[in-house]
Order: C-alpha cells, then sequence, then structure tokens
C-alpha cells in the first residue's frame, strides 16, 4: 500500500485516521484497512494447514507473497490485490482534487 500510495504522489506518513509521529505509514495503515480480510483469509488458511510455528517455511512464503497477485473485485472488475491498491490511492488523490467523492475500495465477495 505504501508503495501506491507513494506511485499516486501522496507522503505515507501523513494519515486520515492513524496519526504518530513515530509511524511513517500511517496513510497506509489507514488505506489497507478494506484490504485486510483478503490477507487475514490467507494467513487464516495457512495456519489452519500448517499450524503455529516461530519459523516459516519455503512452502508458506510462497503462499503469502501470491498474496499482491490475488484476485480482488473493484468496479465490478477483477483486478489483482496490488493493482487495486493503486486505483484505491489514486482515486484517494482524486477525493482530494476534488474529481470524484467516494474513495474506490475492493468489494468483499
Amino acid at each position: 500500500m505504501a508503495r501506491s500510495i507513494v506511485g499516486a504522489g501522496l507522503l505515507p506518513t501523513l494519515g486520515i485516521h492513524h496519526h504518530n509521529r513515530y509511524n511513517a505509514y500511517c496513510l497506509a495503515d489507514d488505506l489497507m484497512e478494506p484490504y485486510r480480510p483478503y490477507v487475514d483469509t490467507v494467513v487464516y488458511s495457512v495456519l489452519k494447514e500448517h499450524g503455529t510455528s516461530e519459523d516459516i517455511s519455503k512452502e508458506i512464503k510462497a503462499i503469502l507473497l501470491k498474496i499482491p497477485a490475488m484476485d480482488v473485485v473493484l468496479e465490478n472488475e477483477k483486478s489483482p490485490l496490488m493493482n487495486a491498491t493503486q486505483r484505491t490511492a489514486v482515486s484517494l488523490v482524486k477525493c482530494f482534487t476534488g474529481e470524484q467523492r467516494k474513495i474506490l475500495y475492493p468489494e468483499m465477495t
């Protein structure tokens, strides 16, 4: 999310709801919340299948690395989660400039 924010020309340190001088990613924390269920679903399935461990195996790392490529639905279109975060960040810029009134977030299916 932080990369998407920077790519849209915003500073990830300046949050909307999150404010902490020691957190360099307050805006990223704000914008990523609607994406959290996607990540939580993957992590839950990993824990359910592999259990808990202090070490993360290569197999689990491979599963987690697929998260940015997961399909999400944004404006009735499927797109990879990584692209969706970029569209969300750009939509925030458009809100700031008055071009639109709502931030674009994925639909939960």
